[in-house]
């Protein structure tokens, strides 16, 4: 008899343990299933390419031109009561060869941005946000066919951004972000670019902290499923050095689907930074100016 409700014990534990274990799967299948729900993760890769040939042609131009761009974006957000977490990464890469220029980069850039909210009333959040930009290989200004000028290379520079600050978020396609804590650090980790001071570090050295004052205005719009518009427009202003010299950082990528695996897409880049020279048409250095780039291809197209 003791031997029976012994076994009959030992089985109704293991029947718990088996009904523990089940539950405890169907709990964390559950919440895999609620966490995914909470993400939202959309993106777009585009390539394009363009060539062109000539032979005895009258007007004059290159014999054989290619061009090759790349761009890829991706967003990821994540809401769950109070709290939002949004991630952006922009990456681009081009090339163009000609017969007489050789080849030349037409774009490069790398940008991640990540913001953390926290929801204090209807639309409003206390954010921390995140922002590292650079490039992936040198860049060169060409003086002519034979000379040409190192200004730029892998994290050279190199934007380091951390902030503290409200969040106004009306909708899910539109912020506004607004801090007047911020810590920006500028690299330059070429040797011969820190070696003249490049982008406003000190000579000989290699990063320049800058507190300052920073404002990022984001808006995604589709305006039908084959038009969508994407623009990104940052501001800064270095509390230690000429505040009213405003940084300004804008993106704009419009991509309008011409069939499913088909797209043209336009971007357009406008970049002005007062510690950032420009670069004479004899090499000299010059004076600040506002940097703008435009691309414009049709290609391969793939959404996520």
């Amino acid at each position: 008899m003791i031997l029976f409700l012994s076994v009959l014990s030992a089985y109704a534990q293991d029947k718990n343990i088996i009904n523990l274990r089940t539950e405890a799967s169907r709990a964390l299948k559950t919440a895999a299933i609620d966490t995914a729900k909470r993400w939202k993760i959309n993106g777009t890769y585009n390539v394009n390419v363009n060539q062109g040939a000539l032979s005895n042609w009258a007007a004059g131009g290159d014999n054989w031109s290619l061009a090759v761009s790349s761009n890829l974006s991706l967003n990821g957000s994540y809401r769950k009561g109070v709290n939002a977490w949004d991630h952006n990464i922009d990456l681009a890469f081009g090339m163009v060869n000609t017969t007489t220029s050789g080849s030349r980069k037409s774009s490069d850039r790398i940008d991640y941005l990540t913001k953390y909210g926290y929801e204090v009333s209807k639309k409003w959040y206390i954010s921390a946000l995140g922002n590292f930009r650079s490039q992936f290989t040198k860049g060169w200004n060409h003086i002519n066919d034979s000379t040409r000028i190192l200004t730029s290379d892998f994290m050279a520079p190199g934007y380091i951004l951390l902030s503290m600050g409200i969040d106004f978020k009306p909708n899910p396609n539109f912020s506004i972000f607004l801090s007047p804590f911020t810590q920006r650090w500028t690299v330059v980790r070429n040797d011969s670019l820190a070696k003249i001071g490049a982008f406003g570090v000190p000579p000989g050295k290699q990063k320049n902290t800058e507190p300052g004052a920073y404002a990022s205005i984001n808006w995604n719009k589709k305006f039908n499923d084959n038009l969508t518009y994407k623009t990104r427009l940052d501001l800064f202003s270095n509390y230690k050095h000429d505040p009213w010299n405003i940084d300004i950082y804008c993106t704009n990528i419009l991509t309008a689907k011409v069939s499913k695996y088909i797209s043209m897409t336009i971007t357009c880049d406008v970049i002005y930074d007062n510690d950032t020279k420009s670069v004479n048409k004899d090499g000299t250095e010059g004076p600040p100016k506002t940097q703008i780039k435009e691309t414009m291809g049709i290609g391969f197209l793939y959404k996520f």
